[in-house]
């Protein structure tokens, strides 16, 4: 496709299907260093009252960074993936002690950015263009520039997205892109299959994820003996591998009781 009529199509596109979100009305590095940590793996439409949740509690990253894990952990509640919430209270920290990062190199260091979430900042943030993939943006350019390819590395994929993108607005060039992507994505024409990196996620349904995120949510509640966490939780072979991996990941400790609680 001729790159000057993509870049038509995807700012046509943009105004058509904005989307309003709160991290776009404000976007501080804070507003969208949780936004996307949030959206990692998760659906808008779970993150939107969560977002909303989530600041009302840590308005400012100082309010996070000096709040307890705990406290992060029993609003995240409903997300899943709990180790997010454990990246960002300890980048809040990071960026609190050293100061707010504003290169690539730097938000790379932060915990639990990855390259997509650093180029979401970096675009978003500093409005600085940087090409970067996530799925929507990979629906794009799998339906517009690789449509007869059967495998697409993220190579090939990083250096369509850098040909092609607006450098003057990168902020709602990509913005566009994302929501162009949500509606392609609604019309079944992802074709996720064709990226080499691509993983389906498994089902929530019978995991052992799906149990941690159980033990966790009881432990919001209170402190429990390994024992009685057994009992509610029905537990089976995947209890004590969930088990183990939050203590592992630092999301759950024993009190000095010998009582599992979520780590302060």
């Amino acid at each position: 496709m001729d790159v000057g009529l993509f870049r038509e199509l995807v700012w046509a596109k943009g105004r058509e299907l904005y989307r309003d979100m709160p991290w776009r009305d404000e976007p501080t590095f804070y507003h969208v260093l949780v936004s996307e940590l949030m959206l990692q793996q998760t659906q808008v439409s779970r993150v939107l009252g969560k977002y909303n949740e989530f600041m009302d509690r840590f308005p400012t990253i100082a309010d996070l960074a000096s709040a307890p894990l705990a406290d992060v952990l029993r609003v995240w509640q409903g997300l899943g993936y709990n180790r997010r919430a454990k990246y960002l209270h300890e980048a809040s920290r990071v960026v609190m002690h050293h100061g707010q990062p504003a290169s690539m190199k730097e938000l790379l260091a932060l915990p639990g950015v990855g390259a997509g979430t650093a180029g979401a900042i970096m675009n978003y943030v500093y409005q600085i263009p940087t090409a970067y993939i996530e799925t929507n943006i990979r629906t794009v350019y799998f339906n517009h520039f690789f449509f007869d390819q059967q495998y697409v590395s993220d190579t090939e994929l990083t250096a369509m997205v850098e040909q092609t993108m607006d450098g003057e607005h990168p902020r709602e060039w990509f913005w566009a892109l994302m929501d162009y992507g949500a509606e392609l994505k609604q019309q079944r024409s992802a074709r996720l299959d064709k990226s080499i990196h691509y993983k389906k996620q498994n089902a929530l349904a019978g995991s052992v994820r799906q149990v941690r995120g159980q033990i966790i949510h009881q432990l919001t509640k209170d402190s429990q003996s390994k024992e009685s966490l057994a009992i509610i939780l029905h537990a089976d072979k995947r209890f004590q591998i969930a088990l183990d991996g939050l203590l592992k990941d630092g999301l759950i400790q024993y009190d000095s009781a010998g009582n599992i609680e979520l780590t302060k």
